[in-house]
């Protein structure tokens, strides 16, 4: 009964800490900040045009909410109750066997980097918080009868599902947070290995019909955007222009020493002077084309070392260097502050311009968390808690590694997912050890 009573004293207080961050949020951000990928988004609404740049799947939920705040304040709403809904249902995952240590969860919740960007529209964001929950849901409910957890899997799954549409390039990832999804009481590797190929491939499945035959998206070939942003890193460190088409001698020493940059590939998009870049390869159809692709390729044998420094620097850039993190720039006037009429904002984008500087705003800081937390959890991998670790933090550490191959852009935003798995990952591993009951699992070889 003692126990019984203090469990329902810990769920009204993670109950009433989250709902006060759900309040602070709406505070602080409401209606949400609004970014160029989301105003192409809402702009696309309008037009009810479907393409696969930006994920059709984001373009379709904020249509249906729309309504009920229109402008970004419907899907900032989402937003902000799933990420304080997330943090609560793990809370309560982790006050089954550590009540105090729960508390901490909400409180985390808080916390920058997370706080600080939950209120900028970005998909990047919501992929996180519906990849967190879906991994709550199922470590909240582990324990019950099938009557429950049936549902609740299936809830789960639905929600992992849609954060795989929402950034299909965490299609190397979701078969580690899968394998926690299917068995969540332990992690055997055995298992979690033979599943890999499987889900990736089925997931690879979804998005295609989800895309094309679902919405009918147009394509619009974003996987070019990486060709683009390679093709200018191997000129720039091999001295050679590999563009196709042809260039003036003037054109080529842009590309060669000029235009490169390791932090985004739409430096040859968008800014001058390099907008030549991608006019180009428009308009001589040359973009979205097997001919770019054979040129990348052609690039890459002839330069190996090149493509892997221009990656490297990527790479690190993005783990160890000061990024962007809390969006704030004027659609009109890049040097104008968007919200500088709003003092709540302003005083939040003090707290993430003072420590953007700091580890706590660094990528990379975040991988070696979620790694040591997968090094720490290997050996409680029998547990409920264990598997939730590994299953979160794993999952995290793989999608931030794969930018090293796929990553056009340096953003903190691409490693929110890392940042959610650090910060309750941490909180579950520090929970007592315990064991799950025996008839929640078939008896299996240990692995």
């Amino acid at each position: 009964m003692l126990a019984s009573r203090e469990m329902g004293r810990t769920a009204l207080l993670l109950v009433g800490l989250a709902a006060a961050g759900f309040a602070s949020t709406l505070y602080v951000f409401y209606p949400g900040i609004m970014t160029f990928d989301s105003l192409y988004i809402y702009k696309d609404m309008a037009k009810r045009a479907f393409g696969d740049w930006q994920s059709p799947a984001m373009l379709a939920l904020w249509m249906v909410i729309d309504p009920i705040a229109p402008g970004p304040g419907s899907i900032f709403l989402l937003t902000a109750a799933l990420y304080w809904l997330a943090f609560t249902i793990v809370a309560m995952g982790v006050a089954r066997h550590s009540p105090q240590l729960a508390l901490l969860v909400p409180v985390l919740g808080l916390s920058p980097p997370a706080f600080v960007l939950v209120g900028v529209i970005w998909r990047d964001i919501l992929f996180g918080i519906l990849w967190l929950l879906a991994a709550g849901l199922v470590f909240l409910v582990f324990e019950r009868g099938w009557k429950i957890r049936v549902p609740v899997h299936v809830c789960a799954f639905v929600l992992f599902a849609f954060g795989v549409l929402l950034r299909p390039n965490a299609l190397a990832a979701a078969p580690l947070l899968t394998a926690y999804l299917v068995w969540p009481s332990h992690f055997h590797w055995k298992r979690a290995a033979l599943l890999y190929v499987p889900a990736a491939l089925g997931l690879f499945a979804l998005v295609q019909i989800t895309y094309y035959g679902v919405f009918r998206a147009e394509r619009q070939h974003p996987l070019h955007s990486i060709i683009v942003f390679d093709l200018g890193g191997i000129s720039y460190f091999a001295d050679e222009n590999m563009f196709p088409a042809i260039w003036t001698d003037e054109e080529s020493a842009l590309i060669t020493r000029g235009c490169y940059k390791p932090v985004a590939w739409d430096i040859y998009w968008t800014q001058a002077p390099c907008m030549f870049v991608m006019e180009r390869l428009e308009n001589e159809k040359l973009f979205g084309t097997p001919a770019l692709l054979q040129a990348w390729w052609h690039a890459i044998v002839r330069h190996p070392l090149a493509y892997l420094q221009h990656r490297a620097t990527f790479q690190w850039t993005f783990l160890a260097d000061v990024n962007l993190a809390m969006w704030s720039r004027d659609f009109d006037n890049p040097d104008k502050i968007a919200f500088a009429d709003k003092p709540r904002l302003m005083a939040l984008k003090a707290v993430n311009d003072g420590l953007n500087p700091t580890p706590l705003f660094r990528p990379g800081a975040w991988l070696l968390l979620d790694i040591a937390l997968c090094i720490f959890a290997w050996r409680r991998r029998d547990t409920p808690a264990g598997a939730f670790v590994l299953g979160i933090c794993g999952s995290a550490a793989v999608y931030v590694m794969t930018f090293f191959t796929v990553g056009v852009s340096t953003d903190l935003r691409y490693a929110y997912w890392a940042v959610l798995a650090g910060l309750t990952g941490a909180i579950a591993a520090a929970q007592r050890r315990c064991r799950s009951k025996a008839f929640m699992e078939p008896k299996l070889s240990r692995a």
